[in-house]
């Protein structure tokens, strides 16, 4: 992995690197706080993130990834506490779409987030203890507000592209509408530009489970010295079941049982379905903080763009000169095609630049993590034919 160093602290005369043996961080200090739409704040703020390849001399080759509900900064490298490699490696590093011998690409973890960057499980200034739920609460556009003070530091004036899936999807809409002339391109993919009910009830479903663990102790859970494991597991299971698609389950598990001829007539996992299951809960709660799932699910729940434009997704977007291109799945029941039609429209009605694709694939939601052709070839064709109308010259030249 190449590195792009940030400013040292006596260049910038304010920021402070954090030493980190994972990440590189960055902390703000008090006198420059991420001011929220809770009416909170969080002084200092402190953002873990990485990069990957080399920024050019005219800072035109950036990209800003944004990672989904339970995705962090590793997008292209192994994870430090998985030892899995990178949530994009399909996508990011060198010679595949988001090219990193060609492209400089950052990746922060969210506000409110466990790895690194502020959230439930840092140090409350006050207390000396975890927030906990003392921190404020956090909306997608904190997170973007929070990627925009990263972005100073680097000294980026304009990013070359943002994309993300799922809630980075939504990170993408509000970094186009909130920042048009920081963003020279936009791929929101399986992603929405509100929320639905539906989608806030499973959502419900899953924090309900955590804080019905006695462990979770109303968020303390760290000063007792325990961790709501079970009840966070529950959430990433029911979560689970929403990312893939029927046709995605009965061809990979079907009625089938697990290592046995006959059932059990009991309750153990008799199905392979069920012991998928609770193998991802049970890896989940490894790598993620309770609390942390309760802000990021709350921050995708809030999340209505249109609604600050006076109900007008049009108007969010009006007079950008960002050229987007939008993507979605057949088989996503999460963030169906109409979400991304519904994106699409508002953008040719505020006059952008807007390419549209729908792929067909019974992958479900998750098919933006998974090796999709499609979406490959979509990715390098539109970033190949805006890197030329830029002057990005190819890997190489």
């Amino acid at each position: 992995m190449t590195t792009q160093a940030p400013p040292s602290q006596q260049q910038t005369g304010a920021w402070s690197e954090v030493e980190s043996p994972t990440s590189l961080v960055v902390r703000f200090p008090d006198n420059d706080p991420l001011e929220m739409d809770s009416g909170g704040q969080i002084a200092p703020l402190t953002i873990a993130y990485q990069t990957y390849g080399t920024l050019n001399a005219a800072k035109s080759n950036a990209v800003l990834i944004c990672h989904a509900l339970t995705g962090d900064q590793h997008v292209a490298n192994v994870h430090p506490v998985t030892g899995k490699g990178g949530w994009w490696e399909t996508m990011v590093g060198p010679g595949l779409p988001i090219d990193t011998d060609r492209y400089f690409v950052i990746c922060s973890n969210v506000v409110g987030g466990c790895m690194g960057t502020t959230g439930p499980a840092s140090t409350n200034p006050v207390t000396g203890l975890p927030y906990g739920l003392d921190l404020p609460v956090v909306t997608i556009r904190d997170m973007v507000r929070a990627q925009a003070k990263l972005i100073d530091y680097l000294g980026i004036d304009q990013l070359f592209c943002i994309a993300g899936g799922s809630m980075g999807g939504m990170q993408v809409l509000q970094w186009a509408a909130a920042y048009p002339d920081r963003v020279f391109t936009a791929m929101p993919i399986a992603a929405a530009a509100r929320h639905s009910s539906q989608n806030i009830a499973f959502h419900e479903v899953g924090r309900q489970a955590i804080m019905a663990d006695p462990s979770w102790d109303g968020g303390r859970y760290f000063e007792a010295g325990q961790r709501p494991t079970k009840g966070l597991a529950v959430a990433r299971m029911a979560a689970h079941i929403t990312y893939m698609s029927d046709e995605a389950l009965h061809r990979k598990f079907g009625r089938k049982l697990q290592n046995r001829a006959a059932p059990t007539f009991s309750f153990d996992a008799d199905f392979q379905i069920e012991s998928y299951l609770r193998h991802q809960g049970s890896t989940f709660v490894e790598r993620f903080d309770a609390n942390s799932y309760l802000y990021v699910t709350r921050a995708m729940d809030y999340f209505d763009l249109a609604a600050d434009y006076g109900g007008s997704l049009a108007l969010a977007f009006k007079g950008t000169k960002t050229r987007f291109c939008v993507v979605s799945f057949t088989s996503d029941w999460l963030f169906p095609t109409s979400d991304s039609r519904a994106i699409v429209h508002a953008l040719n009605a505020g006059g952008a630049s807007v390419s549209f694709v729908e792929i067909e694939t019974d992958k479900g939601h998750d098919a933006f993590l998974l090796d999709v052709p499609e979406l490959i070839s979509t990715t390098r064709g539109f970033l190949d034919a805006a890197a030329r109308a830029r002057g990005i010259a190819p890997a190489g030249a």
